[in-house]
């Protein structure tokens, strides 16, 4: 993890003018991505992604979301559209988005959108990962792409 937080750094710190492709190649849209990034492998269910995230030893990504919300689609448009955090997300991160879960395990403080939670490798909620709001710890706007998710992302 350390790693990775050094090249998130110098991810923030640099920009990127070409659009993002996976190491291994060009991938095929899938419908699991739901627009908030068709490069990346996104894991079909809450189980997968946390055998995943076991396997490979990376921290998975949860993004809580609702189709018709205009917040998460802002939100989707930031995260969608950086190169730097797509390539993140792609190298060093399990992802999963799920459309609002009535899992109480996945709604701490709340059931709002969007809301992106951590969980490590050994399956523990990282609650010391939150945003910038004392009644909506999990949530992040488009803003907090270039500063709070950069700087999160380097875990």
């Amino acid at each position: 993890m350390t790693r990775a937080a050094a090249s998130l750094v110098l991810v923030a710190l640099s920009s990127t003018f070409t659009k993002y492709v996976p190491k291994s190649g060009q991938r095929i849209p899938q419908s699991l991505s739901r627009g908030w990034g068709d490069q990346l492998n996104w894991a079909q269910t809450y189980e997968e992604a946390l055998s995943l995230s076991r396997s490979t030893n990376k921290p998975l990504m949860v993004l809580f979301h609702l189709e018709d919300c205009s917040q998460c689609d802002a939100l989707k448009q930031a995260l969608a559209h950086d190169d730097e955090i797509q390539r993140i997300l792609d190298e060093d991160f399990v992802v999963l988005n799920v459309i609002e879960t009535v899992d109480q395990n996945m709604s701490p403080d709340g059931k709002y959108v969007p809301r992106i939670m951590f969980v490590d490798p050994s399956m523990t909620v990282r609650d010391d990962i939150i945003g910038r709001y004392s009644n909506r710890l999990y949530a992040y706007e488009p803003g907090d792409i270039n500063i709070q998710l950069k700087l999160l992302f380097h875990l």
